[in-house]
């Protein structure tokens, strides 16, 4: 047996010593779920915070994110004797927030802690986000002493009245458990209660702590054993995949488009055998890219209505049957609900259940289930796939601009698209970013996030130190973010250059909101310019170790010279590309024109409705 399997008896053995005046405890701490979960970590004492501790390191937590106050002081003492896990301070709640989603979204689970009501109301903005887009994030809030509960005592960060639940109110809205720990005989059950629910329902839960819980002493817990055990309706099952080869059947030309969701319920490979099987034109949606191979041979782009990849929207919405596997139909995703696509042409695959296009609908049918049985019995259609094939348009290469020439952004994309590499991971803000990285032709194993359906400007600096910590030696993170919504949480740039994390950030600075200038222009849409290199020069600080660096550029051969240098920095590096206020996709024309136009459709009456 290998050393370390052999310290890890020891270590389990040693514990058994310790807590050896029962049995079935050294039995338990045999077992090889114990010692994986528990081997690294052996308070001297166990409380309800190293419980919290040892159940986030069990489910995969190995940096969470903090701004501390005064209620959650002694809870991160605990937290702290996890030496296997690396706490990671923020300048600000929204940012530490953003960065859990982030890190959720490269380890499949965050956390963040923060104080009662000023940290936990700054925070519930990034939750909501995390909530949309099916993030497992744990919320974790200090609470007032559990004697003041219930007492007419007006208390500090509060909003001065008795009533002192508001905070707790707000994230039952926002999550898919809230609980308050205010008595150490519930504690174990409510954090039991909330790990399960987090990584069952793929979405945020939150804890409120008294502050004067965390060190009261609690039992050593148990293996934690949580295998995600919601199974599907075999029934149910059985008679959805006879309806699909029903309609699958029928049709002649049918497509299969991938959702966002495949990615929470873990469908991403489920998908790729469908497609492989059925031979069929196989696009994502907007938000979904990534997802699918992109050099795949089925791989027909992105569907996302008008602003569809050249030839896919007349693909899908010629088809005479579509299945779309974990989608969010919204009005960005539809382009203000403009997008050619009609039920009675369409199966829909969900987390839980399956509807056809007559409108029948199987519950109890997981899509993991769903697909694996489907990809089993379908037979191959390529029909779809040989229309694209004919109307398919071949990539160009961009001649240079002239020299000396102002940057534009297709000259940008064009030398980003030449140095992304499987060993890169894009994140990218709203904004004119979302077109222009669905142009992107990723490579195998190259990570792409972006927020759609809550779309916050400002997600992306957050989001990007937690993706760089939990990629850390994996990926080199590069980041798309205009300079309306760098603005927004620019400070967060203090913590990654503090960490010593490496991303790249493109900084698109057309000085102000260009996404919301084709949308409604207004003077509300221009920002101050500020001295972005000097920022991040500030933001080093006085630490020799620090080392961000920034440079402005102004034409493409700039830009190239700027991109070679960051690839090889050893650090933080971010390239502030100076571009025409009006320098933007024409996809962003197009979709800004169409929500545009959703947005102000005229109020219906009752009796019109």
């Amino acid at each position: 047996r290998h050393a370390s399997e052999a310290a890890l008896d020891a270590t389990s053995h040693d514990h058994a010593n310790k807590q050896g005046e029962k049995p079935y405890l050294s039995e338990m701490a045999n077992s090889t779920s114990f010692r994986k979960a528990f081997a690294t970590f052996e308070p001297a004492r166990w409380t309800v915070g190293t419980y919290l501790a040892a159940r986030m390191f069990e489910v995969g937590l190995r940096d969470y994110f903090v701004v501390p106050g005064d209620y959650n002081l002694n809870l991160l003492d605990e937290i702290l004797k996890n030496e296997s896990m690396q706490m990671v301070s923020c300048c600000n709640e929204l940012n530490a927030g953003y960065a859990a989603d982030g890190y959720a979204r490269a380890v499949g689970v965050g956390a963040v802690f923060v104080t009662f009501t000023v940290g936990g109301l700054s925070v519930v903005n990034a939750v909501a986000g995390a909530y949309s887009d099916n993030l497992p994030i744990l919320v974790v809030s200090g609470g007032i002493n559990s004697n003041d509960i219930g007492s007419n005592r007006v208390l500090h960060h509060t909003t001065g009245l008795a009533k002192k639940s508001q905070q707790f109110e707000i994230f039952e809205k926002v999550t898919a458990y809230a609980a308050v720990i205010s008595h150490v005989n519930e504690a174990k059950l409510q954090i039991d209660q909330a790990f399960h629910i987090m990584l069952r329902e793929k979405k945020p839960v939150y804890l409120e702590i008294s502050c004067n819980l965390a060190l009261e002493p609690l039992a050593r817990p148990c293996p934690f054993f949580y295998k995600g055990t919601s199974t599907s309706s075999e029934e149910a099952l059985e008679l959805a995949i006879q309806a699909a080869m029903h309609f699958w059947t029928e049709a002649t030309k049918p497509v299969l488009i991938g959702g966002v969701k495949m990615r929470s319920h873990h469908c991403i490979p489920q998908f790729e055998a469908l497609a492989d099987r059925a031979k069929c034109a196989t696009a994502v949606m907007p938000n979904a890219k990534g997802m699918f191979r992109e050099d795949h041979p089925q791989f027909t782009g992105t569907y996302w209505g008008t602003v569809s990849s050249p030839g896919c929207a007349n693909i899908v919405e010629s088809a005479d049957l579509y299945i779309f596997v974990g989608p969010i139909f919204n009005d960005y995703t539809t382009v203000g609900y403009s997008a050619l696509i009609k039920k009675n042409k369409m199966i829909i695959v969900e987390p839980g259940r399956v509807t056809m296009p007559d409108g029948t609908m199987f519950g109890i049918v997981k899509m993991a289930h769903f697909l694996d049985r489907l990809a089993k019995v379908i037979t191959p259609n390529p029909a779809s796939m040989e229309a694209y094939i004919r109307v398919k348009e071949e990539r160009k290469d961009l001649l240079p601009s002239p020299s000396g020439s102002p940057l534009q952004t297709r000259h940008m994309m064009y030398h980003i698209q030449k140095n992304l590499t499987s060993n890169h991971a894009l994140v990218v803000e709203t904004g004119d970013s979302w077109f222009n990285g669905q142009r992107l032709h990723l490579p195998v194993g190259c990570q792409y996030e972006f927020q759609m359906q809550y779309g916050s400007i400002g997600w992306s600096v957050g989001a990007l130190l937690g993706m760089c910590l939990g990629l850390k030696n994996q990926k080199r993170c590069i980041a798309m973010i205009g300079d309306g919504s760098f603005q927004v949480t620019a400070q967060e740039i203090s913590t990654i250059i503090r960490y010593g994390a490496d991303p790249i950030i493109i900084l698109f600075n057309n000085r102000g909101y260009t996404i919301e200038v084709e949308i409604h222009d207004g003077p509300y849409n221009i920002i101050n310019n500020w001295d972005y290199v000097k920022f991040v020069e500030a933001l080093n600080g006085d630490s020799p170790q620090n080392k961000g660096k920034a440079i402005r550029v102004d034409t493409e051969e700039q830009f190239v010279s700027a991109l070679n240098d960051a690839l090889y920095y050893d650090g933080f590096f971010l390239i502030e590309c100076t571009l025409d206020k009006h320098d933007c996709s024409a996809e962003l024309l197009e979709w800004g024109a169409r929500v545009a136009n959703a947005n102000g459709r005229k109020h219906l009456s009752f009796e019109e409705v």
